[in-house]
């Protein structure tokens, strides 16, 4: 397949997204009662880029551009920790501040990474097997439902692992993570229309995963 710019965009997109998420993640935020890291509002546009390379490239397109933000992912964690270890200039004051907003633990890494592959490539999976379900119809009700199944896993796997056992994890905090990005990727879904639309129109191309090797794990086929 030759990739369009179209397609890089929005890969590019799908990235940065992700990477941003991870940085910002330190800060809570207060959302009334609900309190969340403030990556819960930049995380479920990964999804929603991830839902519209599905849609409109397929399941094989969509499973590289998720393994392709895990290693970048993974290169930008390994770069952060580069800079963390170099010795810093005896004038300079914001070591503890860079450690405390880039430096990663193993645990939360760990869950970090399992949470997104683990629920980026449900997501995808289940948007392309409804496509066939539905014959390309009631693309809502596939982005959407995706979203429950690819959210609800990244939200499981993420908190337990990372907080599991600890005094700060509460059960309660799976469900409004939970409902909170899926309620975003609704609120989106007129945009993710428009998106679909018209990259379909552009690229001249609607994808079905009719015949597709659906092993997550595949990465250049």
């Amino acid at each position: 397949m030759k990739f369009s710019h179209r397609f890089i965009i929005i890969t590019a997109l799908f990235i940065t997204c992700l990477i941003t998420a991870n940085i910002i993640a330190v800060k809570v935020i207060s959302l009334g009662p609900v309190i969340l890291p403030a990556a819960a509002v930049i995380f479920p546009l990964s999804y929603i880029f991830g839902d519209i390379l599905t849609e409109v490239y397929g399941y094989t397109q969509a499973r590289r551009v998720i393994w392709l933000g895990f290693f970048c992912n993974l290169l930008f964690v390994i770069f952060a920790w580069v800079g963390q270890v170099l010795p810093p200039a005896p004038f300079w004051e914001g070591q503890e501040a860079y450690e405390r907003i880039l430096g990663y633990t193993p645990r939360l890494l760990l869950a970090s990474f399992i949470g997104y592959l683990a629920g980026e490539l449900a997501n995808s999976f289940v948007l392309a097997k409804m496509k066939i379900l539905t014959r390309g119809r009631f693309l809502w009700m596939r982005t959407i439902g995706s979203t429950i199944v690819g959210e609800g896993l990244d939200t499981i796997l993420f908190l337990l692992i990372a907080f599991g056992g600890t005094p700060s994890f509460v059960p309660i905090m799976i469900l409004y993570h939970w409902l909170f990005k899926t309620l975003i990727e609704a609120v989106f879904t007129p945009l993710t229309y428009k998106a679909v639309n018209y990259l379909k129109r552009k690229e001249g191309i609607d994808t079905y995963d009719y015949r597709t090797n659906f092993n997550p794990f595949l990465f250049f086929r």
